[in-house]
């Protein structure tokens, strides 16, 4: 599928635009899964400045997405319309510490973030180094594992509205929920502060090489797939749902539930984002026959199907 080509009006309508705007691109290769369509634009801001002039100037019916790694996300084979903001590591990436806080830009990985606060001998953000993803997924999704979640750790949060408006979230701003927050989806995270407990390097080493053993031996973290599918219900673990349910293994077309870890969808190969999205659908149809249980998606889905 192709969009129109909108970029030579929106670089016209901001001339002191520094980022690159490209037509068309592909956000297949920009998510784990590797599939999905096209972005009509997709833009890379030069800096938290350059993305608040961009949002401000920007048309207000065009819609807008904003992805990380992809490593949490179904791009619908359709693409999607209206803009995706990729923010690079180079310009939001940069992790700091002092005392027991570190100060990260949202495209800066989790497991970088975790590396940083172990050097620094900052202890409680171990739980970061088996997630997958960046600091501004972690923030809208309330990310988690081994027992702890973003909420836990974060001082503050920042962020640039739809308006192009910059705004300061505290933790008890965020609203964080279990694998989500309240603030308005349409703001798209800069930067957050972090704070642990100063703790020895052993402590810190030994709890990260707990989690990445934990990751080796249970997911299947070379293959391609997107981390968890489905949130766990209340006092209740999904993947036993869907073990218990028969799908371990379970395929459509080139798309598979996990033999290692069935909470895991992987692409085996040739899947479409129609192809895994249809496997998920087909996986919450029959945990809902199997338990009378409503599983969740924990994966983002964008896009327009094909």
């Amino acid at each position: 599928m192709t969009f129109p080509d909108i970029t030579s009006d929106l670089k016209a309508a901001m001339p002191e635009l520094r980022g690159r705007l490209l037509a068309n691109q592909s956000l297949a290769e920009l998510t784990w899964f590797r599939v999905g369509g096209p972005a009509q634009v997709l833009f890379t801001p030069a800096d938290e400045d350059d993305l608040a002039y961009f949002l401000g100037a920007l048309p207000k019916e065009l819609p807008v997405y904003v992805v990380g790694v992809g490593s949490n996300l179904i791009v619908r084979d359709g693409g999607m319309a209206g803009v995706v903001i990729r923010l690079a590591p180079r310009a939001f990436g940069e992790i700091s510490a002092s005392g027991n806080i570190v100060t990260a830009g949202t495209a800066a990985l989790d497991k970088r973030v975790a590396e940083t606060a172990a050097a620094a001998n900052i202890g409680g953000m171990e739980f970061l180094f088996g997630i997958p993803g960046t600091i501004g997924g972690a923030l809208r999704m309330n990310a988690g594992a081994n027992g702890r979640e973003t909420k836990d750790v974060l001082v503050e949060a920042t962020g640039i509205g739809r308006d192009g408006t910059k705004h300061v979230f505290a933790n008890a701003d965020m609203k964080f929920v279990y694998r989500n927050s309240g603030v308005d989806p349409s703001v798209i995270f800069t930067s957050a502060r972090f704070q642990g407990a100063i703790t020895d390097s052993e402590t810190i080493r030994a709890r990260m090489n707990e989690v990445q053993t934990h990751r080796e031996t249970a997911q299947p973290i070379r293959e391609k797939t997107g981390g968890s599918t489905f949130k766990n219900p209340p006092g209740n673990s999904a993947w036993k749902l869907i073990d218990a349910a028969g799908c371990r293994g379970l395929r459509v077309g080139g798309a598979q539930v996990s033999e290692m870890h069935c909470n895991f969808l992987i692409n085996t190969g040739n899947a479409t984002g129609h192809d895994i999205e249809t496997l998920g659908e087909t996986v919450r149809e029959r945990v809902k026959a199997n338990s009378g249980i409503e599983l969740h998606w924990e994966i983002k889905r964008i896009g327009i199907p094909r």
